[in-house]
C-alpha cells in the first residue's frame, strides 16, 4: 500500500534531502516490513537546522509579533485537519497504534490542541503590571514582560510521536521561539509529516521550525550542546533524561524533561472487582503498554488479591490484539523486536526472583513485534519489574492492607508520573488520590488529559509541565523592568 508521507527533512523553509541523499527504512511493527524511507540527517544537516532557527528568532520578527504567530498556528491547525485522513493510516503503519487510539492522544486530541493554543493567544497577557512602589527615596513604576526562550531543541519518544511533538512545537511557537524537531529514529514519518504540513499548509517564516529525521544518536547530542540553542524539550527515558541535564549544564541552558513512570492503579477495598479488572486491563494494553503514564502497578487489598488476580487475567486474556488497522484490535504492538525482548527480559527475571505468572508472559508467533498482555502475581515491590518501567503489557499485581499502606506502595518508586484510585466512596478516593507524589490522577474513570491540563511528574518522572498555559509559560522568560515616576 502506498502511503502518503514525507521523506524530507524541513530547514531554514524547504523541504530538502538528506546530506547525500541519505534514507534509512521506517519499519512497520505489525509486520516487520518496511513502511517507506526516511530523509537521514548528517550532522552537517543539523547545523543548518541549528544556524536557521538562530537567524530566524534573532533577526525575524517571530518573537515579537503575537498575531503573526495567531495567524500561523490557524494556519497549521487547519492544514492538519486537511491531511488528518491521510495522517492516520501512516500513524498506524509506522507507530502500530490502533485505530481507535488515534481518535484520542494518537492523533485527533493533538490537531485540537493547536487551535486551543492559537485561542489562548487572544487572551494571554505577555505583560504584568506592578504598579508603583517606593524604594531608597525613589518612586518606579514597574512591570513584568514575558519574552520567548528563544531556541528551543525538541526531541521526541517513538510511542507518541506526533501528540509529543505537537504538545512541544506548538506551545513553544505560540511563545515565540523557534524550533528544531527531532523525530524519533523508530517512527520517522509521522514527524517528518509534520514538516510537510508546516510547509504547504502555514505562512510560518522560513526558519522558525525546522524538522530532522536521522537515525544518528550524534544527531540528538548536538541539539542539547550546541550554544546557540537556548532550550531543550524532551520526553523520553530517565536515564536519556539524566545524560540530557548533564551535556546541557556547560550552557546552563533551560531544560524540559518528561521522564519515565511506574504509575500506581489504587483499588480500594469498597471497589467493584469487575471494573477495576476490566479498567487495569485497559490501561496496560493501551498501545501495548508504550506509554510512560500507563498504570502497570495494581495494588489490592491483601483480602482481595485472589479474586483481583482471576479477574485481572481473565480480563486480559479476552483483550483483542493484533493488526493496528482492525477497529476492534485494542492492542498492536511493540515498536521492534529489541524492545520485545527486553520486555520479555523483564518477565524472565521476575519470574526468577519469585513472581507469577498468572496471564500471558511470552512473546506472540508469527509477523510482528506482539507480547501477550501479561499479569504478574506475588510481586515484590522493590522487584525490578515493580521499580523500573518495562514499557510493555505486563501488569504487577501487588497488596497492601490499608489505606496507609497504599500510599507508602504507591509513592515507593523513583518515579511521579501518574495514577489512579478507584473506590467507591469518592471523598476517600479523592483523599488517596492526593496524597500520591505524582503529576496526575484519574479518579473513580474521570480523565484529566486533554489540551488544557498540565501534564509532568515528579521526582525522576521529569522537570516541568506540558500542555495548558502552564506548557506555554515553558517556553517564556520574565523580564521585569522599572521606569522612574516623577
Amino acid at each position: 500500500m502506498d502511503l502518503w508521507h514525507e521523506d524530507r527533512l524541513l530547514i531554514d523553509g524547504e523541504l530538502v534531502a538528506a546530506e547525500g541523499g541519505a534514507t534509512y527504512p521506517s519499519i512497520n511493527p505489525a509486520t516487520g516490513e518496511e513502511v517507506a524511507s526516511a530523509a537521514d540527517a548528517s550532522l552537517a544537516d543539523t547545523e543548518r537546522a541549528i544556524a536557521a532557527a538562530r537567524r530566524a528568532f534573532d533577526e525575524s520578527g517571530w518573537a515579537t509579533d503575537v498575531e503573526l504567530r495567531k495567524r500561523c498556528l490557524r494556519q497549521l491547525h487547519e492544514g492538519f485537519v486537511k491531511e488528518q485522513e491521510n495522517l492516520r493510516p501512516l500513524m498506524i503503519a509506522e507507530v502500530g497504534v490502533p485505530e481507535m487510539l488515534t481518535h484520542g492522544p494518537g492523533l485527533d486530541v493533538p490537531v485540537s490542541m493547536v487551535e486551543w493554543y492559537a485561542n489562548l493567544l487572544d487572551t494571554y497577557e505577555f505583560t504584568e503590571d506592578l504598579g508603583q512602589a517606593e524604594s531608597m527615596g525613589r518612586v518606579s513604576h514597574r512591570w513584568v514582560e514575558k519574552e520567548p526562550v528563544g531556541v528551543v531543541s525538541c526531541i521526541v519518544p517513538y510511542n507518541y510521536p506526533f501528540q509529543i511533538s505537537i504538545a512541544k512545537i506548538v506551545p513553544a511557537l505560540a511563545a515565540g521561539c523557534t524550533v528544531i524537531l527531532k523525530a524519533p529514529p523508530q517512527t520517522p514519518l509521522t514527524t517528518a509529516a509534520i514538516g510537510r504540513v508546516i510547509h504547504d499548509h502555514t505562512d510560518i517564516p522560513p526558519g522558525v521550525i525546522n524538522v530532522l529525521t536521522s537515525s544518528d544518536v550524534e544527531v540528538g547530542k548536538a541539539l542539547v550542546d550546541d550554544r546557540r540553542v537556548d532550550m531543550v524539550s524532551f520526553t523520553g527515558s530517565t536515564p536519556a533524561g539524566r545524560a540530557i541535564m548533564a551535556a546541557a549544564s556547560p550552557t546552563v541552558k533551560k531544560v524540559f524533561l518528561e521522564l519515565g513512570g511506574k504509575s500506581a492503579f489504587v483499588v480500594m477495598d469498597d471497589c467493584d472487582m469487575d471494573i477495576a479488572a476490566m479498567l487495569a486491563s485497559f490501561t496496560i494494553c493501551s498501545h501495548a503498554g508504550q506509554g510512560c503514564a500507563i498504570t502497570s502497578r495494581v495494588l489490592v487489598p491483601e483480602s482481595k488479591k485472589d479474586e483481583a488476580a482471576e479477574k485481572i487475567a481473565a480480563m486480559l486474556a479476552s483483550v483483542p490484539y493484533g493488526d493496528p488497522t482492525d477497529p476492534g484490535t485494542m492492542m498492536g504492538p511493540l515498536i521492534t523486536e529489541e524492545q520485545r525482548a527486553k520486555v520479555d527480559g523483564y518477565v524472565q527475571r521476575a519470574v526468577a526472583a519469585g513472581s507469577k505468572v498468572a496471564q500471558g508472559g511470552k512473546p506472540v508467533d508469527g509477523p510482528g513485534f506482539f507480547y501477550e498482555p501479561t499479569l504478574l502475581v506475588d510481586v515484590d515491590p522493590d522487584d525490578a519489574v515493580a521499580q523500573e518501567e518495562v514499557f510493555g503489557p505486563v501488569l504487577a499485581l501487588l497488596t497492601y492492607t490499608d489505606d496507609d499502606d497504599a500510599v507508602a506502595i504507591a509513592n515507593n518508586s523513583e518515579f511521579g508520573l501518574s495514577g489512579t484510585v478507584l473506590g467507591t466512596d469518592q471523598d476517600r478516593a479523592t483523599e488517596i488520590a492526593r496524597r500520591l507524589r505524582v503529576g496526575t490522577v484519574s479518579i473513580n474513570g474521570g480523565m484529566w488529559y486533554g489540551p488544557d491540563a498540565p501534564f509532568g511528574g515528579y521526582k525522576q518522572s521529569g522537570i516541568g509541565r506540558e500542555m495548558g498555559v502552564a506548557g506555554l509559560e515553558e517556553y517564556l522568560e520574565s523580564k521585569t523592568l522599572a521606569t522612574p515616576v516623577e
